[in-house]
């Protein structure tokens, strides 16, 4: 069988050395660096820790920070009534003043809020609001249960997609400690919720990738390589892991709308791993089997599985006859197409019409272009304190949650970002072109609205993707296991003093990534470029 096997793979590489049966099961499936709780131990330490910066003092400050004050309350009109409601004058005070029980909060009229997210995003809010009550403490919950998930998440997604402990281990500690990540997994908004389904969409396209390589790598073995090297090769079987991924992105486009381009990229992607496969086993035209054999299927399931999950979301309005715009169809000619589902698309029509027009200018409003270089933070909270009260230590300080990303993680981002593309484009390697694909579908789409009003933390839904690609450019410098001594040495030492830094750069900006009260003198020190102010 090796001989066969041997004449399918110079079909493929012929300039590659002999390889066996073994050899190809390894380029398909390569085994994972450790098993049992020495995979999951790194990842656990580093959420640990991620989990309690995230969850120390997490109702302060008692305010509605940012857009907080939309979110929160559209989500107790959720519990209450299915769908959003206009506020009464002086919602935001009587909020605030109130002992948190959402039951009887009288804060809404009787008339439908029109709102341009869907609404899972503030479902997902109302959890924590009804388990702990509309308080801070309690519209943050929920958002800071996934962010605090998101790094063991990314962590062991990071291990599975370069097969190394050590890489995974450094995606989560980078993420445990950016600022950003962790303003946002303490903020009742929705960016976070869209970053976790997002990354966990991408957890199962690798985990949906190693299943299908596993099977075909089981495939030759036991039929051989003659049996799977043709011209088409062999179908590549029930996928529920993509299926769980479409489940997921979904989702992501229930709690906003970006989530689609993660859709869109992440299924060409997907396919692109199904050619690459084929490829390996030795089929004759991998792309046009998988394009005519999976690909319409799986794009027909993939997005079918989608848009049902994403209506699903929007559950809460179509169930009940008050929501904005819910009776739209009822006034428009008879239609083959359901009343509800019509006037949904009536409501998508109108919020989509916001959302290419919204260009409004704002005091934070930042361009897309200077996203990686954490030019123009979003101020999230502000106080300014100058009666000594609050444990003010002088008479002048200062309490500010800013949305900005740890400098050193983020400055050190934008070589990294360019040495993986290097390695994707110079040596092929599909691991650094994964993680791109996620920096790419979370950052590239907003550089064509150059007149939209859009915000620095918009990036946080590919945060953990600059982590990952940091980290594997740590595993670089640090060298392959078999490096000469001197260059492990050289190289474990420029790991260590770069996560110095950041450790340090996460200990100096965590007062004013969690509204610390702290004299206006080290503030200012704290702004370290001046468009921070």
């Amino acid at each position: 069988m090796s001989g066969t096997l041997e004449r399918a793979r110079r079909r493929v590489a012929p300039q590659a050395p002999r390889r066996d049966a073994a050899s190809l099961a390894d380029r398909l499936f390569p085994a994972m660096p450790s098993s049992g709780w020495r995979g999951w131990l790194g990842p656990m330490i580093v959420t640990v820790i991620g989990g309690l910066l995230r969850f120390a003092n997490l109702g302060q400050p008692h305010a509605l920070m940012f857009d907080e004050t939309y979110y929160p309350k559209d989500a107790i009109a959720l519990l209450r009534f299915g769908y959003e409601r206009q506020l009464v004058e002086g919602a935001n005070d009587i909020l605030l003043a109130s002992d948190g029980d959402w039951r009887v909060l009288d804060i809404f009229k009787d008339t439908p809020a029109y709102v341009v997210h869907p609404p899972l995003g503030k479902w997902t809010i109302a959890a924590g609001e009804y388990l702990f009550g509309a308080t801070p403490f309690g519209w943050r919950f929920a958002v800071a249960v996934l962010g605090t998930l998101s790094i063991l998440l990314a962590a062991r997604i990071a291990r599975r997609l370069t097969r190394s402990d050590l890489v995974g281990t450094l995606t989560g500690l980078l993420l445990a400690l950016d600022g950003m990540h962790l303003v946002l997994s303490r903020t009742g908004l929705l960016d976070m919720v869209l970053m976790f389904w997002v990354l966990a969409a991408f957890g199962l396209l690798l985990i949906d990738r190693d299943h299908t390589r596993r099977r075909l790598a089981r495939l030759v073995d036991s039929a051989g390589a003659a049996a799977v090297a043709t011209d088409w090769g062999p179908r590549l079987g029930l996928r529920p892991y993509r299926w769980a991924a479409a489940v997921t992105l979904g989702l992501a486009c229930g709690v906003k709308w970006s989530g689609l381009w993660f859709l869109a990229l992440f299924a060409l992607m997907t396919v692109v791993w199904d050619v690459s496969a084929r490829r390996t086993i030795g089929v004759r035209r991998p792309w046009r089997a998988t394009l005519l054999r999976d690909a319409p299927a799986a794009a027909g399931s993939f997005l079918l599985i989608a848009a049902v999950v994403y209506v699903a979301t929007w559950s809460g309005w179509l169930l009940t006859d008050g929501g904005w715009g819910r009776d739209w169809a009822a006034s428009q000619p008879p239609s083959a197409i359901p009343a509800a589902l019509r006037s949904l698309l009536h409501y998508h029509s109108e919020a989509w019409n916001f959302h290419v027009g919204l260009n409004s200018g704002h005091a934070y409003d930042s361009n897309a272009m200077s996203w990686p270089l954490m030019a123009r933070p979003t101020a999230f909270y502000w106080d300014a304190i100058k009666d000594g009260s609050q444990g003010c230590p002088t008479d002048n300080c200062a309490a500010e949650v800013l949305a900005l990303g740890n400098p050193i993680i983020w400055w050190a981002a934008i070589g990294a970002i360019l040495h993986q593309a290097w390695r994707w484009l110079g040596r092929r390697d599909w691991r650094s072109g994964a993680v791109l694909v996620g920096i790419a579908a979370g950052w590239v789409p907003w550089l064509i609205y150059v007149d939209r009003t859009i915000f620095t933390f918009y990036t946080i839904v590919y945060v953990p993707f600059v982590a990952m690609a940091v980290a594997m450019t740590l595993g670089s410098v640090l060298g392959a296991a078999n490096a000469p001594g001197n260059r492990r040495r050289n190289g474990a030492l420029a790991v260590g003093a770069f996560l110095l830094l950041v450790v340090a750069a996460a200990w100096w900006f965590y007062p004013i990534w969690t509204g610390e009260v702290i004299p206006y003198e080290e503030w200012r020190l704290r702004m370290w470029l001046p468009t921070w102010t």
